[in-house]
């Protein structure tokens, strides 16, 4: 009886988040640990599919990092990155391209159909939702077919959002060529909640959030502002990949997105603990 009463405790917990969240947008990143690690990734994709049966429009972006560098090292193609980002080659953004669209997004799309949700997998080709532009070289280094955003159509995925549609967006953009351009996810994600005004952006993780002490698992900065995180990025503390992560949510809050996390997304059911419990977990970045 007492189990059964704890159950009933955290569901009338999590009443006032549905109530609020209801018809809203939430753009949820989804990578790393946790999408190569089966028992985590059911857990992730439960959480999804609970969204939007309680009414929320969980919209998913996905990367891909390791599976396309073992199918490149397996088809001895080279590849290397630069500064985070992968240097792409004409012949490297072909099995790019088939890793993302062609397998990491339809198994994603599976498991939520197994689920009982209603998943739709695209691209930012389809309908042309991501244009870019080839970028520029970073540091006098040529990245090849990697693509720097320069507008959001955005009209196909809230169609289909707000239907009973869950849509599973790949990070490949269009070219003014129409080539197929490699984009980082953490950016593409930020992008959509930016040009959605979606009202929550999530970042599946491999760490609690962001820390102080880069090596201090237990200096977790629960609530930072943007300031506070540009200064930490001058310093050196914000670095690496999650510097893509943190622009990305000062992408969206600048451009309307109410709240902003980072989240550890290698414990079970991370998206249902952020955002239907009182103390959350991760960071939240806030205006």
């Amino acid at each position: 009886m007492d189990t059964l009463i704890q159950k009933a405790g955290i569901l009338t917990e999590a009443l006032p988040y549905i109530q609020k969240l209801s018809g809203k947008t939430i753009v949820i990143k989804y990578g790393g640990s946790a999408m190569i690690n089966d028992e985590l990734s059911r857990t992730i994709m439960q959480d999804i599919t609970l969204l939007k049966y309680v009414g929320v429009n969980p919209i998913v972006v996905h990367g891909g990092g390791p599976e396309i560098t073992k199918m490149l090292a397996a088809l001895n193609i080279p590849t290397g990155f630069h500064k985070g980002l992968r240097i792409t080659t004409k012949e490297a953004m072909e099995v790019v391209q088939m890793v993302l669209t062609g397998k990491i997004n339809k198994d994603i799309v599976s498991q939520l159909n197994s689920l009982g949700g209603k998943a739709i997998g695209l691209c930012g080709k389809d309908a042309n939702i991501i244009e870019v532009e080839a970028m520029e070289p970073v540091d006098g280094v040529d990245l090849g077919y990697v693509g720097k955003i320069k507008n959001i159509n955005c009209r196909v995925l809230e169609i289909l959002a707000k239907d009973e549609y869950i849509p599973v967006v790949a990070p490949i953009g269009v070219g003014p060529d129409s080539e197929s351009y490699n984009i980082n996810a953490d950016t593409v994600a930020g992008e959509l909640a930016a040009a959605l005004k979606a009202e929550k952006l999530i970042f599946l993780t491999d760490i609690d959030g962001i820390r102080l002490d880069p090596k201090d698992p237990e200096s977790i900065i629960s609530v930072i502002t943007i300031d506070e995180v540009y200064e930490l990025i001058r310093k050196g503390i914000i670095d690496g990949g999650m510097v893509p992560k943190v622009e990305g949510c000062i992408k969206g809050i600048e451009q309307g997105v109410n709240r902003t996390h980072i989240i550890n997304g290698t414990i079970p059911h991370p998206i249902l603990l952020e955002i239907f419990t009182d103390k959350g977990i991760g960071t939240m970045v806030t205006r």
